[in-house]
């Protein structure tokens, strides 16, 4: 919708309405700023524009005249509009600036992200996380479609159309319940043996299987799944009763390894399970403010981390 024409700038209306509340055009010309003659200019071409006398100037002065009474009394609702709409906006600013909006895998939701936010509320108190819990490719969609200011992912590879930065490597166990036979066994696991037994997956979308996916497929086609779960906690809860191995991550299958739950399998070199943690964001967007805070913070815990492992 398009201004009817004539329509006048605030700023003079905002000029004029001073010279109402002041009661003189130099008491105005004062309080925004300017000199008593550029503020006459000013009044002047709002007179042209409106096609009637505002001030009735003298010797003595000048004076608001009936018409430019009536254009106060316009002017007041206006002015006040434009004041809110001013206010509203610097509200939504600093709401976008105080909230968050974070989505992370599940892995990094459970083991990485709690820390992460204790560094970022240290350095900013006043910011509100909102954290969305998904697999891998889920969360590269919430990213993708805005619905997620910064997400944090796992995986072999940077995802397609989306900036990012590697945070650290999470290293990728072989587990099996104590009862099974590889956890009897002296000798390594071979990657094709790995690759030719049928294990406990993870869901399509989750980064772990697209890890485990590519480093087996390397050696030949994996074997179908034994089973095919949604959550790490149902693998886990498989792995512990003997239904087959499983490829987790060490953070995962930690407190189970210490239990005596489950048991950790040696794989034969040169294999290497390990997979690489990312932050990711929209490539137009990158992070800034409370968002880059937070991946410069986990990008220094992880590192901190790695120094120590």
């Amino acid at each position: 919708m398009s201004l009817p024409p004539g329509t006048p700038d605030l700023d003079v209306l905002d000029l004029l309405v001073s010279v109402a509340e002041l009661g003189s055009l130099g008491a105005a010309a004062r309080r925004h700023g300017i000199t008593q003659p550029a503020a006459s200019m000013r009044i002047s071409a709002l007179e042209r524009r409106l096609r009637m006398q505002l001030l009735a100037r003298g010797p003595s002065g000048s004076e608001l005249t009936d018409a430019g009474r009536a254009v106060v009394a316009h002017a007041l609702p206006v002015l006040e509009a434009a004041r809110s709409f001013v206010e509203g906006v610097a509200a939504l600013h600093r709401t976008d600036t105080s909230r968050l909006r974070v989505a992370a895998s599940k892995t990094i939701a459970d083991h990485r992200i709690p820390q992460w936010l204790n560094a970022l509320r240290a350095t900013c108190p006043e910011v509100t996380v909102a954290l969305e819990v998904a697999n891998t490719r889920q969360v590269e969609a919430l990213v993708r479609d805005a619905e997620a200011d910064l997400g944090f992912v796992e995986g072999p590879h940077p995802p397609r159309g989306l900036g990012g930065r590697a945070l650290g490597v999470d290293e990728l166990v072989v587990v099996v319940a104590p009862t099974h036979p590889w956890a009897r066994r002296r000798k390594s696991v071979t990657l094709r043996e790995l690759a030719t037994t049928a294990l406990l997956w993870r869901e399509p979308g989750s980064g772990t299987r697209e890890t485990v996916w590519e480093i087996l497929s390397a050696e030949c086609r994996p074997a179908a799944p034994a089973a095919e779960l949604g959550s790490a906690v149902a693998i886990v809860a498989a792995a512990c009763s003997g239904v087959a191995p499983a490829v987790l991550s060490r953070l995962i299958a930690a407190s189970s390894l210490a239990a005596g739950m489950l048991v950790a399998v040696p794989v034969a070199a040169p294999v290497v399970l390990t997979r690489k943690f990312r932050a990711v964001w929209r490539r137009q967007q990158p992070p800034s403010g409370p968002a880059e805070i937070l991946v410069k913070h986990a990008a220094h815990l992880e590192a901190h981390r790695s120094a120590n492992w």
